[in-house]
């Protein structure tokens, strides 16, 4: 009999061009060092690394977010799922995919519209331009005080949830080096906001309702 090793699609959208950055990941090669995922571009890389732990670290660039972001998931997990997604922690967008290979392409494709569509309503032409526009946000010191003053509305209109009853929560706003952290003092259920992302800031004022878990 012979005995199948362990494989997985990985894929993540390089943030510089935008083509979907795609490989198989198989448990032999994973274990033997840290693997990067490198666009065609230059430009970006996903790193995997197999931990002493069992567990698996992806460090995955982010379309929103200047920064990537970093996720442990345990190997059960990386190569037993016919699709697992990794969203931007400060967004509602997935960077990263894991799964089986069709799973993952569907995925990105689909992601890929969101995103796109995201980019029309916000007049973001290109992702070239998309990068000007984060330089721009990062540069506006308003940015920030607009947040807050969203949040505080939300807040006022009742229009933030969290786990606790209708109208219950207690909530404060931390702010942090590069986002706002809304948290319910009661239930502990929070949202981080980010404030170095156009997109990301700009999808957070676009909406009704803060939600919290």
């Amino acid at each position: 009999m012979v005995i199948q090793p362990k494989q997985t699609t990985i894929a993540y959208r390089c943030p510089h061009c935008g083509c979907g950055v795609m490989s198989a990941v198989g448990l032999f090669a994973l274990k033997a060092d840290m693997l990067k995922l490198k666009c065609e571009c230059g430009q970006s890389e996903m790193t995997i690394v197999y931990g002493k732990d069992g567990k698996v670290r992806l460090t995955v660039p982010c379309i929103l977010c200047p920064k990537p972001h970093v996720y442990t998931v345990s190997e059960k997990l990386f190569f037993g799922r016919e699709l697992f997604v990794l969203p931007c922690a400060y967004s509602d967008i997935n960077i990263g995919f894991l799964g089986e290979t069709n799973q993952v392409k569907a995925e990105l494709a689909r992601t890929e519209l969101e995103l796109l569509d995201l980019m029309e309503e916000n007049g973001v032409a290109d992702f070239e331009a998309l990068h000007r526009r984060e330089e721009e946000a990062l540069s506006d010191p308003q940015v920030l005080d607009i947040i807050r003053f969203v949040i505080d509305d939300m807040r006022e209109e009742h229009k933030i949830v969290c786990l606790c009853e209708d109208g219950d929560g207690d909530y404060e706003v931390e702010v942090l080096e590069d986002a706002v952290r809304v948290r319910c003092k009661k239930c502990g259920a929070f949202r981080v906001i980010a404030t170095d992302s156009y997109l990301g800031a700009q999808a957070f004022l676009d909406s009704d309702h803060l939600y919290l878990e």
